[in-house]
């Protein structure tokens, strides 16, 4: 297994799936996605309007991949998030992570997830019904 593989895809088309970031070496894939709710508190909404600084995006997720690297070791990802508008219902962002065993593929997971919303500069704005 290399080292990490990664992709970071910003765009405005939905996200494929299923889609896959391990091979015949990895025994665990784990794939989080994030949908889009039709509540934003008590209020309905029709969707989000995402929005993103790709370059600084892709700047902050390689900082983040080489600190995640370090912590949890070898592992592949692909991490995928929507841009533009996306209506309730429809996936917003994927992470899916790949590692020899199920245990470090959840926990890494949730470590990217977990910073991609706290530090990638990707912004979001409900449109109410």
């Amino acid at each position: 297994m290399s080292n990490l593989t990664a992709e970071l895809l910003l765009s405005d088309d939905p996200i494929p799936f299923p889609a896959t970031a391990g091979d015949d070496g990895d025994g665990a894939e784990v794939c989080f996605l994030g949908r889009v709710r039709a509540l934003e508190g008590d209020r309905v909404i029709t969707g989000i309007e995402y929005s993103a600084y790709a370059s600084m995006a892709e700047e902050s997720l390689a900082t983040i991949q080489r600190e995640v690297l370090a912590q949890f070791g070898p592992h592949k990802c692909l991490i995928r998030h929507r841009t533009g508008f996306v209506a309730a219902g429809e996936t917003s962002i994927a992470v899916i992570v790949a590692t020899p065993h199920s245990g470090e593929a959840f926990d890494i997971c949730r470590h990217y997830l977990r910073r991609i919303k706290t530090e990638v500069p990707i912004w979001k704005k409900p449109v109410f019904a």
